[in-house]
């Protein structure tokens, strides 16, 4: 594993303590998906991670953690804005000037578009589009000749993505986006039809990890790449954070050990597998005090980093041709 590239950020805005909803390890694949689906459903209606407030939260009223009733997160001050995120982890200020309002709503994990080099001409497929963030990005970069597909499996995120199309559609004078609603496991997209696949701080929120590789193969043109940003474990998490809702909603507790993340590219029949980690996200996220990050922490042994324990990937690999 390469060191220092890519940064990654899921900048969620959560209460600390007792964690609101856990994850039993005999949980169902479509209960742990269902629960997934939920919580995207609730950032798509508030626009961003620092307007969603877990049920226990709402059923108290509208506050948590001492009863704070201001904007942001709760349990202390929102921290970044969406843009702040993206500007963090390695957008340029002239990308987010094409993106509508709302498609950014402070999910990135890094910078996908930037390490996939996209080329015009290029057909690009992102897994877990969201509100069409980085499709709106790419979009510029393939141009009139290319085409990029999102893929969310949330309805509300995907009427989000497709409300914002017009607005790109002025923006940038071109019409080269579309959004179908499916699961990454079983991706709505033909045979070697794909010359890039991007991903942004989803894969780790999937039950079949190894699943969703092989069918980024089976997508992918022979010779296209795929390039992702996400978070991976250098050790395994305590057994409380595993099993936290908020936590896997978070990218955190269903992310892989990096070995395990390797495995599953190679297991896929991927070839030419750098994996690059910036662990200084990490501990950016630990000084900007995310109230994700600081109940995390709390449940590391003492004394221990969350630098140790989490780290943001930036994986890079390609079809065989």
């Amino acid at each position: 594993m390469g060191t220092n590239k890519d940064s990654a950020c899921c900048a969620p805005k959560r209460c600390g303590g007792t964690a609101v909803a856990s994850l039993s390890p005999n949980t169902a694949v479509d209960q742990v998906r269902d629960k997934v689906r939920e919580r995207y459903a609730e950032i798509a209606l508030s626009g961003q991670w620092s307007g969603v407030r877990p049920a226990s939260a709402r059923m108290e009223g509208g506050a948590c953690c001492g009863g704070s009733t201001g904007g942001g997160g709760c349990c202390g001050p929102t921290t970044l804005t969406p843009e702040q995120v993206a500007l963090a982890v390695g957008y340029a200020a002239t990308d987010l000037t094409i993106v509508p309002d709302g498609a950014n709503m402070g999910l990135s994990c890094g910078n996908p578009t930037a390490i996939a080099s996209l080329k015009p001409g290029e057909v690009v497929l992102d897994l877990g589009s969201g509100g069409g963030f980085d499709c709106f990005i790419a979009g510029p970069k393939v141009g009139a000749t290319g085409h990029v597909i999102g893929v969310d499996m949330t309805p509300e995120m995907l009427s989000k993505a497709r409300s914002n199309i017009a607005g790109y559609r002025t923006q940038s004078g071109l019409n080269n986006v579309e959004f179908r609603l499916g699961e990454i496991e079983h991706l709505p997209v033909a045979d070697a039809s794909v010359d890039v696949v991007i991903s942004n701080c989803v894969i780790n929120l999937s039950p079949d990890k190894p699943q969703v590789w092989r069918e980024i193969a089976r997508v992918l043109k022979p010779g296209g790449r795929v390039a992702v940003s996400d978070l991976a474990l250098l050790q395994p998490l305590p057994h409380s954070v595993r099993e936290d809702l908020e936590a896997l909603v978070g990218c955190v507790g269903g992310a892989d050990l990096v070995d395990d993340v390797r495995k599953a590219v190679l297991g896929a029949g991927l070839i030419d597998l750098t994996m690059e980690a910036r662990p200084q996200y990490i501990e950016a996220m630990t000084h900007w005090q995310d109230p994700l990050y600081r109940k995390i922490a709390a449940a590391l042994p003492a004394g221990a980093k969350m630098s140790e324990y989490v780290v943001s990937l930036g994986i890079q690999a390609r079809r065989a041709h």
